[in-house]
């Protein structure tokens, strides 16, 4: 046990630190501070000796300098019980510091309120962390604490233990110091290689939030957790079970493409994270049908993301299917009294959800694969018409829409499409061919509209069957990526037909 006689307090965050400040006089701990902290803590009426009295040494470069001297580390870096380092101490007539408490300049909050440059600078914090590091690595003889939640059980070790703290508590302490540095100096970092426009570092650090602790994984045999590069996912859960990871998987891949949808319209379905569903209507009740009809088989059990806000007419429909969870930008009191009936549907707010331009990580074996995410907004001018048959003003329309879920579907990815809505989607097979004929099944059982059907690829058609299954079974106009050795074939095949055949510019692949 280390007996505690002196303390640092230096913070940027002051709440909650009358009841430590009654504990440490109460365990008769001297008090070292500046600058604001010192302020405080002498406004709360407690002892305090200045920092600048303590070493003897006035701070300077407006504060920029105030903790950064030998006295303050020496004090905190010597081991207790070495003969040199005692030595050394009373030679120069140093003290043990023996208890650092710090928590650093807001520079997380600064970049998310302000784009002034010179601002951010200033709060960066050098000798915050550097006090901290330094208990850390001398966690041995110092307790160090970097977060107001640590205050409770600061004050609980104090107590239980005569004003002295175990080496496992330090330990245990010196242990969030170095990922509280760690992550601030992340936070930096990033920071400037964003203003740098460096994208691909040669060191790449990723900072984030543990955000909850999963039941399991994909199998109950997997450990999970969710973490955030922000404190929250903007998503507010307002009803039902616990999330899965399974849940997260969908939800995320659901609220891609909704979002890529027109602003409070859309409807989508998603299951094992490919959409089995989607629609685009101005009309909220019939969106949701729409995107119902297209496969009502896949869609129980799965997700549905409204890019809207419910109402009761839309929550009776959602409740005559089994649902895992619902989205919403909202819930009407009503819809939430229907939807509520079933105990175990999760309901989460999503209006405060938006895409964001983070970029895109796989991790293989601690290998990281990283892009960023293929959502920028399609326009006519992305596309080029090349079959002597022109589209008109909806076949565009739908074609784009078609062309815009196609590539949030599992390659490879054939979406038919009517009048703003799928009717048939064919997603994750080896072969192109494949897709499309589970498309055509699919629309041919569930939907069967007898005109105006569109059909979008993914990638380029390698060969003419693919679009010639697809004229065949009524698909009067079709999208898809240039980029094929038979480009001409298939534009030959779609002028003998007349079948309008748009090309896009760029892939939009999703392995």
């Amino acid at each position: 046990m280390s007996k505690i006689k002196r303390a640092i307090i230096s913070l940027s965050d002051k709440s909650n630190l009358k009841p430590l400040l009654n504990c440490l006089k109460k365990h008769s701990i001297e008090i070292i501070s500046s600058g604001g902290t010192f302020k405080t803590i002498k406004k709360l009426k407690f002892k305090c000796q200045e920092v600048s009295d303590f070493t003897s040494f006035t701070e300077i470069l407006d504060g920029r300098v105030k903790t950064l001297h030998p006295k303050i580390y020496a004090g905190i870096l010597n081991k207790r019980n070495n003969k040199k380092h005692i030595k050394e101490l009373k030679k120069n007539n140093f003290s043990n510091i023996d208890l650092v408490i710090v928590n650093f300049y807001p520079f997380e909050q600064t970049i998310n309120n302000t784009k002034n440059h010179q601002k951010i600078i200033e709060n960066i914090d050098v000798g915050g962390p550097t006090m901290v590091r330094a208990a850390a690595k001398n966690y041995n003889d110092v307790t160090v604490i970097t977060s107001t939640n640590q205050y409770d059980e600061l004050i609980n070790e104090l107590n239980n233990n005569n004003g002295t703290t175990s080496k496992k508590f330090r330990e245990k302490m010196s242990k969030y110091a170095f990922t509280e540095t760690s992550y601030y100096d992340s936070l930096i970092s990033s920071y400037f290689n964003k203003i740098s426009n460096e994208i691909f570092p040669e060191k790449k650090i990723i900072n984030a939030n543990l955000i909850d602790k999963l039941r399991y994984g994909e199998n109950p045999h997997q450990f999970s957790a969710i973490y955030s590069n922000s404190n929250s996912l903007d998503l507010i859960q307002i009803h039902g079970k616990q999330l899965s990871y399974n849940n997260f998987n969908d939800i995320f891949s659901a609220l891609t493409i909704s979002k890529s949808l027109q602003r409070n319209t859309g409807v989508v379905i998603v299951k094992h994270a490919n959409p089995c569903g989607v629609s685009d209507i101005k009309d909220k009740l019939k969106c949701y049908k729409a995107a119902l009809a297209c496969d009502p088989v896949s869609a129980f059990g799965g997700v549905v993301s409204c890019n809207f806000n419910i109402n009761s007419k839309i929550a009776i429909e959602l409740n005559k299917t089994f649902l895992e969870v619902i989205i919403a930008n909202g819930f009407d009191k009503e819809a939430l009294k229907i939807l509520k009936k079933k105990k175990n549907i999760r309901l989460i707010n999503a209006n405060k959800y938006s895409l964001s331009e983070a970029l895109k990580i796989n991790s293989y074996e601690g290998i990281l694969l990283v892009q960023n995410e293929d959502k920028f907004k399609f326009k006519s001018k992305d596309f080029k018409i090349v079959s002597k048959t022109k589209p008109t003003y909806l076949q565009m329309k739908n074609l784009i829409f078609a062309f815009n879920v196609c590539r949030y579907v599992k390659s490879n990815a054939i979406v038919l499409a009517h009048k703003g809505a799928t009717v048939g989607i064919g997603s994750g097979q080896p072969s192109r061919l494949d897709s499309c004929e589970i498309a055509i099944n699919k629309m041919k059982r569930f939907v069967n509209p007898n005109n105006d059907i569109v059909a979008a690829s993914d990638a380029f058609f390698p060969f003419v069957d693919g679009i010639e299954k697809l004229v065949q079974s009524g698909v009067s106009a079709v999208i898809q990526p240039a980029g094929s050795i038979r480009d001409k074939e298939i534009i030959k095949f779609a002028n003998q037909t007349g079948t309008v055949l748009v090309f896009s510019k760029t892939r939009h692949f999703r392995h």
